[in-house]
């Protein structure tokens, strides 16, 4: 199949949601986060997760980062958070900050990779946060080859995965930092990796 190519500018109404509806039906894409570029599909098909890790050349242990559009989103793929921790994430969120939270589902060992925990984050944009409301969660690893550098462009991109993405959605040049990742532990959180955004102390342990 050959891939398409949409500016950002045209991604709203009727083409945002044919889009939606495409990465939640299994397509792969390059998009523009809240940070950097990505490359997403629907983390509720096995069969698209399995192929992102194939097309990144990416350690098949590692889980990868799920943007969500909301906290609630973490209940869907079979993680207990108490009132408190939700209260929490909804505080922190939507912000460049990943959270890692306990994952113990059998069920999702494929997006887990037997780690028993996922990081998830509510992304800190207007329209990928609509996107995310038709999709439900996607798996949104940085678009580049394991070990290379991150595509700052659609261009550097393609260079990576060419067709084996069906959509790129160009946003234009982005130099962001990667997210923020920090783990929940209880009602705290504590820094795993530094990154685009900073937390208050209050959130921390």
């Amino acid at each position: 199949m050959i891939s398409k190519t949409f500016p950002l500018s045209e991604i709203a109404g009727s083409k945002l949601k044919e889009i939606a509806e495409q990465i939640k039906d299994g397509a792969i894409a390059v998009i523009p986060t809240d940070t950097i570029y990505g490359i997403v599909g629907a983390a509720l098909k096995p069969k698209t997760v399995e192929k992102i890790y194939k097309f990144r050349k990416r350690n098949s242990s590692k889980p990868m980062i799920l943007l969500i559009e909301s906290e609630k989103q973490v209940l869907d793929l079979g993680i207990k958070l108490s009132a408190e921790q939700l209260e929490l994430l909804n505080k922190i969120w939507p912000n460049p900050i990943s959270v890692v939270v306990d994952a113990p589902s059998q069920k999702f060992n494929y997006l887990h990779r037997g780690k028993q925990s996922l990081a998830f984050r509510v992304p800190d944009n207007e329209w990928l946060l609509e996107l995310l409301k038709i999709t439900g969660p996607i798996v949104a690893p940085s678009a580049n080859f394991e070990g290379k550098e991150p595509a700052r462009n659609v261009e550097e991109a393609k260079k990576y995965f060419q067709d084996a993405a069906e959509i790129y959605i160009d946003g234009g040049e982005l130099k962001s930092k990667a997210s923020t990742v920090v783990k929940l532990e209880g009602s705290k959180l504590v820094v795993l990796r530094k990154g685009a955004a900073e937390i208050s102390d209050e959130f921390l342990k």
